[in-house]
């Protein structure tokens, strides 16, 4: 592959000086680390490893794909702490899929929290089998003996070795079982603010992503989907389209959804520019069925509301809501509506593929998990997962819609029939009218205000359809969608209402979704949070005062609360007329907590300050915890105000940024992040502090304007 630099691949790693020690993670997840001698490397089954080479050079292989949450630092972070060496010094390779290296999908917040414990391990390990060889060298104890700066020194002298120089001999050594981790007030990394190295080459656009990949002999294409996204083909009329100078042929191919396939048509040429012109040149009717009937976002929301009406299937419950609600005089009804909305990646999807004569295939791709495109590759041609290589590129965001990897499909499938390299790439138009997107849902929420004025119950029917449903049939009529039932428990939450209850209506749709930063969390803290304010309301109480009572006992996340309301009073006083909302949410093992400050302007409600607290217990760098927060506010204001996706007529009405768009840079709010400092089990990072925004905005909106918005987005300017 020719690219804007030089890439090293895995298979070029026996290169390296002579290999020493190798150290890695069992992929079943046990903490103990495994290890091999060189010649045995690559049938290595760990997850992921560390390569400690006879001339000094440590490799590390990456599980974990970046799609600009900070993998490509984090994770050599984590390493280098305990085995004490200077990032600077770890060389990085993508892992490509294959069954060795375990779970590689870069999604649920999870590269740091799911490789804290084993990467540690692993690094302390190696660090003391160093220590160890260099020590009986010496003749001396272990203890007179300490590492720093991938060195060991003799104490009280100017002996030292290189970790080059004790590799080979230390891989003969027993793997220490429980190695000695450092004290956390010794880290020089973890916790600790550290530029992030991968900056450089991304602001100069020498880092590659997957757009960027070029093969010797490569094509291009550019596909054409249906605009009912399940639409059939009934005739091509191509004549227009191949007299493009430089297209070569335009074929069908295979389009993927969720749940099932169908047919498109691309236009393979040299060079993108005409592949995209030709494309746009095609002549097709399409056979849209009852698409055009089905494939409609009003339709489908009319279906929640009548779903609504009716009792959901029972995910949790303490004590017997209904008996209560129905036997209370103080008590509250209200419905919750969040739209449809498209991930909108800077880069689109793209991937290369080369399906070779001799039975190899090779792709290239932004994908956030290469072992789910290694087993998907082997499915569709049918061929085994050695002749196949990964090559898991950099992403320009994702968001959860590189995980469903139907352009990689396309790509392949078009290489195999051109037998050739081919580089397909979506244009913006296709990326955002065919998804999928995140799920347009309903909050029904109900509500008991007991003796004293507490809140005494709570019931929340969430309505709409299901991830797991849709895309793998996986969810019978009488089941409660898990992930779904999993936001809202009282376990995840931790309210600590008297009386709770959790229910599900799956409302199905033809209009393919997918997984959206936070998930469900995106939708569900929208109802949820508004409505433990308008509870606090009828209840005559502060919002953050009800929070507290209900999170009574637990001082972890009372600490977030605490944490906002010190910020707030610490905070220069509000401009007369101003007002402010907060909320909270946990998902992804971490709580995030947010006040957002609005003003009444001429052109409508400004958007003046969102303050936010995350309690993602221990992390690696401060940096990447506030660029995410903030990352995620940005879409969590775009989300709440911006405008959704919606169907009518079996046609996405959205096309590209200027009727689907995002906050800019001139109506961004100040912004203020506060993090936990505490030696909890990390958290997730990327997705947590979305959810709150969205409802700190609405209770802020209430706060200000004594009006109630229940729907999703909201149009600042009439509020």
């Amino acid at each position: 592959m020719q690219t804007k630099n030089t890439r090293r691949d895995f298979i070029k790693l026996s290169s390296l000086g002579g290999l020493g020690l190798v150290l890695g993670i069992n992929v079943a997840g046990h903490a103990e680390p495994v290890k091999k001698i060189a010649a045995k490397v690559l049938e290595l089954e760990i997850n992921p490893f560390i390569i400690i080479a006879t001339d000094g050079t440590i490799t590390l292989v990456n599980s974990r794909p970046d799609m600009g949450q900070g993998s490509t630092q984090a994770v050599p972070s984590i390493l280098a702490e305990e085995l004490e060496v200077d990032l600077k010094s770890v060389q990085l390779v993508q892992s490509d899929g294959k069954e060795k290296y375990g779970a590689q999908q870069s999604g649920g917040s999870s590269t740091v929290r799911g490789l804290w414990d084993n990467l540690r391990r692993t690094g302390a390990a190696a660090k003391q089998m160093l220590i160890e060889t260099a020590a009986k060298r010496w003749r001396v104890s272990i203890d007179q003996c300490y590492a720093e700066n991938a060195r060991v020194y003799l104490k009280n002298s100017d002996k030292s070795f290189g970790y080059g120089e004790l590799a080979e001999e230390a891989s003969n050594l027993e793997i220490p079982q429980n190695p000695v981790l450092k004290d956390p007030k010794n880290y020089r990394y973890l916790g600790k603010y550290h530029k992030r190295l991968d900056v450089p080459s991304r602001v100069t656009g020498t880092a590659v992503f997957g757009i960027d990949v070029e093969v010797p002999g490569m094509l291009y294409a550019a596909t054409v989907h249906p605009p009912s996204v399940q639409g059939k083909i009934k005739t091509i009329d191509d004549s227009e389209a191949i007299k493009i100078r430089g297209v070569r042929r335009v074929v069908k191919t295979t389009a993927y959804y969720p749940g099932g396939n169908t047919e498109a048509v691309a236009v393979v040429a040299d060079n993108y520019w005409s592949a995209l012109k030709a494309s746009r040149l095609l002549k097709i009717i399409w056979d849209n069925g009852d698409l055009a009937e089905n494939l409609n976002s009003e339709k489908y929301t009319k279906d929640m509301y009548l779903a609504a009406e009716k009792e959901g299937v029972r995910y949790e419950e303490d004590g017997d809501f209904n008996a209560f609600y129905n036997a209370s005089e103080n008590k509250l009804e209200a419905i919750y509506e969040t739209p449809f909305l498209s991930h909108a990646a800077i880069e689109p999807v793209n991937a290369t593929a080369h399906v070779k004569s001799d039975g190899t295939v090779d792709v290239w791709a932004p994908i956030q998990g290469p072992d789910g495109a290694l087993s998907e590759t082997a499915q569709l041609l049918g061929v085994a997962p050695d002749k196949i290589k990964i090559h898991a590129m950099l992403l320009g965001g994702s968001f959860g819609r590189k995980a469903f990897m139907n352009f990689m499909k396309e790509a392949i499938d078009l290489s195999k029939q051109m037998d050739a390299p081919v580089k397909l790439i979506w244009s913006r138009e296709e990326d955002m009218s065919q998804g999928p997107y995140r799920p347009a849902m309903l909050s029904k929420m109900q509500g008991v205000i007991g003796r004293g004025n507490s809140l005494a119950a709570l019931s929340h029917q969430a309505i709409g359809e299901s991830i797991q449903g849709q895309h793998w049939g996986a969810l019978m009529p009488y089941q409660a969608d898990n992930w779904l039932g999993g936001e809202l428990s009282k376990e995840n939450h931790k309210y600590n209402f008297p009386v709770h209850k959790v229910t599900y209506s799956r409302v199905k749709t033809p209009i393919p979704i997918l997984w959206w930063r936070s998930v469900y969390a995106s939708n569900f803290g929208w109802g949820q949070e508004c409505f433990i304010d308008e509870m606090a309301h009828k209840a005559g109480k502060d919002p953050i005062e009800v929070r507290r009572e209900l999170l009574k006992g637990n001082n972890r996340d009372l600490k977030v609360l605490e944490t906002l309301e010190l910020a707030l009073q610490r905070a220069p006083k509000m401009a007369e007329g101003n007002a402010r909302g907060i909320a909270m949410f946990r998902s992804f093992e971490t709580m995030s907590a947010a006040a957002v400050e609005v003003a009444n302007t001429e052109d409508g409600i400004k958007i003046v300050k969102v303050t936010s607290v995350i309690d993602c217990g221990q992390y690696v760098n401060p940096d990447h915890v506030k660029a995410q927060t903030e990352g995620n506010i940005v879409m969590g204001i775009s989300a709440a105000v911006k405008g959704g996706i919606t169907f009518s007529n079996g046609k996405c009405d959205q096309s590209n940024f200027h009727d689907y768009q995002f906050m800019r840079m001139a109506e961004m709010p100040k912004v203020e992040v506060h993090i936990i400092d505490n030696l909890e089990k990390p958290g997730g990072v990327g997705e947590p502090g979305l959810p709150p925004i969205a409802p700190a905005l609405g209770n802020a909106i209430f706060n200000l304007t004594g009006q109630r918005h229940r729907k999703l987005p909201l149009d600042l300017s009439v509020v």
